[in-house]
């Protein structure tokens, strides 16, 4: 990751058990092109969609509103702190849970990353055979995992800013090129806002889509894992733009009006899904259409394998000892990724996703009161052997959080859309009546 020319030296900082240092920060627009490449997946476009289909159009823009201030609030604090520390989700998570407990982060961040990934190249891989009928879906796949495996063997610093900064451009006018060609196609379809369920939106759809996208938090891991690249003297544009509201202004609210408008525009037979919106696109577009989906699921796909790479990475570091190069845990992910987009388990990837969510936003709320008990001092993340296997006390309010959400997820009615709410405001509130005691520090001996 740093820019260094001693090949060991070079290895090393690739491990996120260590801090960026500051001579190994990127330029800010360097860095907004590497970190935009998140806002570009298909799946941002079919939530939208899916959400107003289910709840209404009117109530999935005001719950996508509601989420870019949410997200651009908590991702500024999250981003000013990792950039003035330097410190990645593993090492942060070491300060909050322990150095073994930190292992459970780290796991649960890079096989969400997976599951991400497998979801994208799949879209891919389906888009090229249904263009492309004589070529199988596994050569598909394969090709698309060996080639993002590649791009990410480069840094962050020295080829995906660069990468993305190309594709950029492309997935803004692929974007607005569907919108015109569905228009064009079909005609304007001056009822959009009004799609939604044949029975009428219900009055508190906006929760449900408010609370829907917690369930995507895992960019709050994502910004942190980033923003740890940005230069100090850049914290204040990181914070309101590059990681802020701006972003989320096009990865949930463009994305998902896009997505509005093109399902409620084009007629179609099947269930709303990532490949069935890929597929009217095609129809729409042909070849064009293909440049399209692989341009965006490429752009996101840098970030799912890099971020998986470099937590699995930390993951073995720590508890198998497997001090392995970067380059041979990203080999190792593209063979999970390959492995698993050939299994029929998609149902069970969405469950464990569930799942996992729940843990994600209890991690947030722990270390959002962290960082705002800690932003008046210049703290830095401890890297040293002297830390505890086990902090009880970040643990305790990170399973207090978690265990609460799962209750709620599987109770009935209303009352399962506040499972995401109170998992971060329990795991926050426990942290923050505990964590705070000076006596509690015993309880990390």
């Amino acid at each position: 990751m740093a820019h260094l020319n001693n090949n060991t030296a070079s290895t090393e900082t690739d491990i996120s058990l260590l801090p960026v240092s500051d001579s190994s920060r990127m330029p800010k627009f360097a860095l907004t092109m590497a970190w935009w490449a998140v806002c570009s997946a298909m799946f941002y476009i079919v939530v939208g969609a899916t959400l107003a289909l289910n709840y209404g159009a009117r109530n999935a823009i005001i719950g996508m509103v509601l989420s870019v201030v949410s997200y651009g609030l908590i991702n500024a604090v999250i981003s000013r702190y990792a950039i003035r520390t330097g410190s990645s989700v593993a090492l942060f998570s070491r300060t909050l849970f322990g150095t073994a407990g930190a292992a459970l982060a780290t796991l649960i961040f890079f096989a969400t990353a997976i599951y991400y990934a497998v979801f994208e190249g799949s879209v891919i891989a389906v888009a090229a055979t249904h263009v492309y009928p004589a070529l199988p879906y596994k050569l598909a796949a394969l090709v698309i995992v060996i080639y993002s495996v590649l791009l990410i063997f480069g840094s962050v610093q020295h080829w995906l800013d660069k990468l993305n900064g190309v594709l950029l451009p492309f997935y803004l006018l692929g974007l607005l090129a569907a919108v015109a060609l569905a228009t064009q196609a079909y005609g304007y379809n001056a009822n959009w806002l009004s799609f939604g369920p044949a029975a009428g939106a219900p009055a508190s759809g906006w929760w449900d889509c408010f609370v829907y996208y917690m369930g995507v938090w895992v960019l709050m891991m994502f910004t942190f894992d980033y923003a740890r690249f940005g230069k100090r003297e850049d914290a204040e544009y990181h914070g309101r733009f590059n990681f802020g509201m701006p972003f989320y202004l096009v990865t949930f609210l463009l994305n998902g009006v896009a997505g509005i408008y093109l399902v409620s525009t084009i007629p179609s037979d099947t269930a709303l899904s990532e490949v069935s919106v890929v597929l009217a696109l095609l129809k729409l577009m042909g070849v064009w259409g293909l440049l399209f989906v692989w341009v965006t699921q490429t752009r996101i796909n840098t970030a799912n394998y890099y971020l998986a790479t470099i937590n699995m990475q930390a993951f073995g570091s720590k508890l198998f000892r497997l001090n392995l190069p970067k380059v041979a845990w990203a080999i190792i992910v593209g063979i999970v990724v390959y492995l698993m987009m050939l299994a029929d388990i998609f149902a069970y990837l969405l469950q464990a996703l569930a799942y996992q969510g729940v843990f994600v936003v209890a991690w947030v709320g722990v270390a959002l009161v962290h960082i705002l008990r800690d932003n008046e001092t210049n703290s830095s993340v401890t890297t040293t052997t002297d830390q505890p296997a086990f902090n009880k006390v970040g643990l305790s309010a990170w399973f207090a959080g978690a265990l609460c959400g799962l209750g709620l997820m599987h109770a009935s009615g209303v009352v399962a859309s506040f499972a995401a709410p109170a998992t971060f405001l329990v795991s926050a509130t426990v942290y923050y009546l505990f964590a705070l005691r000076p006596q509690s520090r015993l309880a990390q001996d």
